[in-house]
């Protein structure tokens, strides 16, 4: 409307000009649309976005969320598990400011952006909500179907699942047309990935929508066909359970093996180490999730899943195939 209404002014005034009058007059005009749109752009609220679990992922994604100008709600049920993810954020903040990568009032910007809530209907105006809970296809079903309950008819709600289908996840809300995958990588803010999976009932907008989000965010998306695994865990779940095996049956030391696949095949970081970083039981969950859907090819090795039955999780409990001090570093023997 503002368009159409300066330019008949435009139409008008110039009708008795001279050309050079008519040129100087289509600037001036252009130049007053262009001011405005720039106010108006400044006037519209900040799209906010619900993050549902504060984890490693879920605190990931509220801090790159929050660096790129979005007002998170940062949602747990686990009072500790929050006061914990605050404090990691407000650590990964101040080593931003202390690696050059933001300014001091930038930071304290960003981290003013997070709020923490304790229950679904806080997140009923979000515009975007994301879960990062437990890989358990039951949870995900029960919060699906509580978030369409809770969240305003448009907003777009997103699974981080890393292998559950979102086609099954969306049949548990009453809106699985905007019911989309946005699988992120650990650690979020150094890893530049995301897979965008719909499902078979997600729309073109709500597509669309998680592509801009990503980019936002300031991640490169790939797209990703709604089978296990998507892309990068078909691949790589498979590869780190095989080198799980592998130390199971004697084939190697636990460093000779991470070593060779470092220094033989150039993996920046070793399979063993990659898993205990991942999260066993995350790991063990994705490779079930494999082994349910296409048979003993994905069988998960008898020693992942004894390790997760000790609670041995790997670096976020201090020990899994490698033992680690408080500051996330490998013991030494």
């Amino acid at each position: 409307q503002e368009s159409r209404g300066l330019g008949d002014v435009y139409k008008r005034q110039v009708s008795t000009q001279s050309t050079g009058a008519k040129r100087e007059m289509l600037s001036r005009t252009l130049r007053q649309l262009t001011k405005r749109r720039k106010y108006a752009s400044k006037c519209y609220s900040t799209p906010s976005i619900g993050i549902v679990g504060s984890g490693q992922m879920g605190t990931g994604i509220a801090k790159i969320a929050a660096s790129s100008k979005l007002n998170v709600l940062l949602l747990d049920a686990d009072a500790k598990q929050l006061k914990k993810s605050l404090l990691f954020l407000d650590n990964l903040f101040q080593k931003d400011v202390q690696k050059g990568k933001a300014t001091e009032e930038d930071s304290k910007h960003a981290r003013s952006r997070i709020s923490t809530v304790s229950a679904l209907k806080d997140l009923s105006n979000a515009d975007f909500i994301i879960e990062a809970v437990k890989e358990d296809p039951k949870v995900k079903d029960t919060l699906f179907r509580s978030l369409s309950e809770v969240a305003k008819p448009e907003a777009i709600l997103a699974s981080n699942t890393s292998s559950i289908s979102i086609t099954k996840i969306a049949a548990s809300s009453s809106r699985p047309d905007k019911v989309i995958g946005m699988h992120f990588f650990n650690p979020v803010p150094v890893m530049r990935l995301v897979e965008i999976i719909p499902g078979l009932s997600t729309s073109e907008d709500t597509k669309n929508k998680a592509f801009s989000l990503a980019k936002q965010l300031g991640k490169e998306p790939i797209l990703a066909g709604d089978y296990p695994g998507f892309i990068v865990n078909r691949l790589l779940v498979p590869y780190v359970n095989e080198a799980i095996q592998a130390l199971y049956e004697g084939l190697g030391t636990r460093e000779d093996i991470d070593k060779g696949l470092k220094l033989g095949c150039n993996m920046p970081m070793g399979p063993l180490t990659l898993a205990d970083f991942v999260g066993l039981d995350t790991l063990l969950a994705a490779i079930r999730v494999f082994h349910a859907e296409f048979g003993d090819k994905y069988r998960p090795s008898p020693l992942l899943v004894k390790y997760v039955e000790a609670g041995w999780y790997g670096l976020k409990t201090r020990r899994g195939f490698y033992e680690y001090d408080d500051k996330g570093n490998i013991k030494s023997n």
